[in-house]
C-alpha cells in the first residue's frame, strides 16, 4: 500500500498552485492538505498542520523558498522538502537545506511520481540527526529539463566556463551557474584540489604528474585528460607526491 503523503504547495503564483493542485491530484498516495502564497504563511502552515511534504517555489517575495526550506530544516520532525521552480541557478543552494529533489517548470506527471517516490524512500529511512558538512557532498544539474542529482565524489574534473562550471563526470559533463572562487570554498579540500586559474580535480582522481622540462608541470587524469598546471597552484599539486 502506498503511503499517502500529506501535502502543502507553495507558490506566490496562483495558476502555478493550481497546476500543482492538478498534477498532485493525478497521484496516487498524495492528500492536499493546504496552498500559502507567501513564505511566511507556509511556516505557520506547517507549523498548524505537520505536512509529509511542502513542495515550495524558491523566487518569492520577502521570505524565498530557500529561507522557508532552512527554517523548516530546524524543526525537530521537518517534512520533506521539494523545490519546485522555473530557475536552475538555486541547486547549489538546495544543497544547504537538504532538499529531497528539485523540480523544473513546467513539471511533468512522470517526474513528480519519481520525486514522490525519493520522499517515501526518504521518510522511510532513520533520519537520526547529524551535523551537517559544509562541504557540498552533491550537485543538482540541469538535464534534459529536470534536475539530476550528481555525487560530488564522482566528479573528476571542475572546468570554468565564464560565469559557470563544468562538471565533467566520465564521458559526461553538466554546467552550473557558479563561479570557481566560491565553488572552491565549498569543496572538501581533502577530495579537491585547484590546479589553474580555472580547473579543480578529484584528488583520488590523479594518476600521475607530468613535467614537461620548462618548469611546466601537469596532472595525469587518465581516461579524464592530461591538464596543466598553473604556476600559482604548482607547490601544492607537487606536495601530494609527499602525502
Amino acid at each position: 500500500m502506498i503511503q499517502t503523503l500529506r501535502t502543502l504547495i507553495v507558490d506566490d503564483e496562483p495558476l502555478a498552485i493550481e497546476r500543482l493542485q492538478i498534477l498532485t491530484g493525478q497521484q496516487d498516495g498524495v492528500s492536499l492538505v493546504g496552498t500559502a502564497s507567501d513564505g511566511a504563511s507556509a511556516l505557520r502552515m506547517v507549523d498548524a498542520l505537520a505536512p509529509d511534504l511542502v513542495l515550495c517555489d524558491i523566487a518569492m517575495p520577502d521570505l524565498n523558498g530557500l529561507e522557508v526550506a532552512a527554517a523548516i530544516d530546524r524543526l525537530d520532525n521537518p517534512p520533506a522538502v521539494i523545490f519546485v521552480t522555473a530557475f536552475d541557478q538555486y541547486a547549489v543552494a538546495a544543497f544547504d537545506v537538504a532538499a529531497v529533489d528539485y523540480l523544473l517548470k513546467p513539471v511533468s506527471p512522470d517526474r513528480l511520481a519519481r520525486a514522490l517516490s525519493r520522499v517515501r524512500e526518504w521518510r522511510a529511512t532513520e533520519r537520526a540527526p547529524s551535523q551537517k558538512s559544509k562541504w557540498i557532498n552533491e550537485f543538482w544539474v540541469q538535464n534534459r529539463g529536470e534536475m539530476l542529482r550528481i555525487d560530488a565524489g564522482q566528479v573528476d574534473l571542475i572546468e570554468a566556463e565564464r560565469d559557470y562550471m563544468r562538471l565533467h563526470v566520465g564521458a559526461r559533463s553538466w554546467l552550473i551557474h557558479q563561479t570557481i572562487k566560491s565553488l572552491e570554498a565549498r569543496m572538501n579540500p581533502d577530495q579537491f584540489m585547484r590546479i589553474h586559474r580555472s580547473k579543480m580535480v578529484r584528488r583520488d582522481g590523479i594518476v600521475g604528474l607530468k613535467h614537461h622540462g620548462d618548469g611546466a608541470w601537469s596532472v595525469d587524469l587518465g581516461e579524464g585528460g592530461v591538464h596543466r598546471v598553473g604556476r600559482t597552484y604548482l607547490h601544492d599539486v607537487k606536495a601530494i607526491m609527499h602525502d
